[in-house]
């Protein structure tokens, strides 16, 4: 039983309007894509663009222009480990395969480089200049530089080259991590697009009070009411 008609009715009105406007959020009406997936790749590219730490770190890696790297790693399995070892031969870096192993011999300085190297080309999404420089398709080689990272890291560590370690690891995250997941995606600056996010905020917080005020509308139009 209805008990406050007027109330429900505007509840019920206000749910369905919710409702409409959900199915056009779900419709292919934003450039061909729906709206959920059209404001992932706003917000996917404004990160992109804010997450650029690829020059800082080439600074940082020229402090180890002169830094000898010797570590034996272990990868998953051999194939990795021949795939891991052409990372480190095209930085200049002595690397033998034995198994699932790989001992490095080389300039820390100059595999940081040919790692940023790789990263920065991915950033800007040229694949093709990174699947040419090994043979092999492009995120393939950016994950065989996180796995060969993490391995070499812990080497280091266990060695008590701290310093060198979380230099790897830094560049792990702000480079190679962040290279692989933002691969093909456009950049795109938050000054160009502060229209459609001003709009994107302010109507997320609309439209959630609008589902809010909807159910509470039909609940106590049907007298149901929260006491204390």
């Amino acid at each position: 039983m209805i008990a406050h008609k007027k109330k429900f009715f505007s509840g019920f009105g206000l749910l369905l309007s919710f409702g409409v406007v959900l199915a056009i959020l779900f419709s292919p009406v934003f450039n061909g894509q729906n709206g959920l997936n059209y404001f992932d790749d706003l917000y996917n590219s404004i990160s992109k663009d804010s997450a650029y730490y690829i020059p800082a770190l080439k600074k940082d890696a020229e402090g180890y222009a002169s830094t000898p790297v010797v570590a034996k790693i272990k990868m998953a399995d051999e194939n990795q480990a021949s795939q891991a070892a052409l990372l480190f031969g095209k930085a200049g870096a002595e690397a033998t395969v034995s198994g699932n192993q790989i001992s490095v011999n080389g300039n820390l300085g100059k595999v940081f480089e040919s790692c940023l190297e790789d990263t920065d080309s991915m950033y800007h999404n040229d694949g093709k200049t990174v699947s040419s420089k090994y043979g092999m398709e492009e995120k393939q080689v950016i994950y065989n530089w996180y796995m060969a990272f993490k391995a070499l890291s812990k080497d280091l560590n266990a060695q008590k080259k701290f310093k060198d370690a979380k230099m790897i690891d830094t560049i792990s995250k702000k480079a190679v991590e962040l290279s692989y997941n933002y691969y093909t995606i456009e950049p795109r600056k938050i000054s160009d697009s502060v229209g459609i996010v001003t709009f994107s905020l302010v109507f997320y917080v609309i439209y959630t009070m609008w589902f809010g005020f909807a159910v509470l509308f039909m609940f106590e139009g049907w007298g149901l009411k929260l006491e204390h």
